[in-house]
């Protein structure tokens, strides 16, 4: 068994171990998260059964997309958005993660060529209130989505599944617990408004067991699969 292998094999157990503890647990996504690792680290998990992958830089991603062409990958792309690049991203991913502005999401919509099914989008919110992160601040995070869910009956070619979050880089156990909560909590209410609502995108390697038993069903996680990262990354190409 490869190291990577193993590694997946040990993350889901640690996800089937988080989800007995979660009251009302749902199907658990994995996505491998493969920024800044090469094509055959992604090939050796899509091996072993994991079909969902995640890229935070465009350009690195677009080559592994191209040289990858022949797998029925599910692309997520999960870092800031620019606007010069939302082209590209529409054109390229299934899922886009980092979404937080209107801008943004016409950007996304109007590039979706029609040959292709909706693009499926979680809206970021920033729950540790640092500046240095994306996404809609917590405390007004409901006022905006309704903008953001207004806009999304003119723009077709989106879908909105769900919410996503990186939570404050902390050793502190209750705050990264009340965050999640605080998401949990929104991402219900989301659901409960729309049918389409099905995502609760948080939870990394350092604490995704934490976030699956508040509620989180989609987990984004790289080093604990493929190791440090293998490539060099790529300036500020996000």
């Amino acid at each position: 068994m490869s190291t990577i292998s193993h590694n997946i094999s040990q993350i889901h157990d640690d996800i089937q171990e988080a989800s007995a503890i979660n009251a009302s647990p749902e199907k658990i996504t994995l996505v491998a998260v493969s920024k800044s690792q090469n094509s055959n680290k992604i090939i050796q998990a899509f091996d072993v059964g994991i079909l969902n992958f995640g890229e935070n830089y465009l350009q690195e991603a677009l080559d592994k997309k191209k040289h990858l062409e022949k797998f029925p990958i599910q692309w997520h792309f999960l870092g800031p958005i620019q606007g010069n690049k939302c082209k590209l991203i529409a054109e390229n991913f299934n899922w886009v993660h980092s979404v937080d502005r209107i801008k943004v999401m016409k950007l996304l919509n109007d590039n979706r060529p029609s040959n292709l099914p909706p693009l499926n989008i979680c809206i970021q919110i920033n729950t540790s209130g640092e500046e240095t992160k994306s996404g809609i601040p917590i405390k007004d995070a409901k006022a905006h989505l309704r903008e953001l869910i207004q806009a999304l009956k003119e723009l077709p070619k989106l879908k909105l599944r769900g919410i996503m979050s990186i939570p404050s880089n902390t050793k502190d156990a209750k705050q990264v617990i009340d965050e999640f909560k605080a998401m949990h909590t929104l991402y219900s209410e989301l659901k409960n408004e729309m049918s389409s609502i099905d995502t609760l995108s948080m939870g990394m390697s350092n604490d995704f067991k934490l976030a699956i038993e508040y509620g989180s069903n989609l987990v984004r996680i790289g080093t604990a699969i493929f190791g440090v990262r293998a490539l060099k990354t790529q300036g500020v190409d996000n």
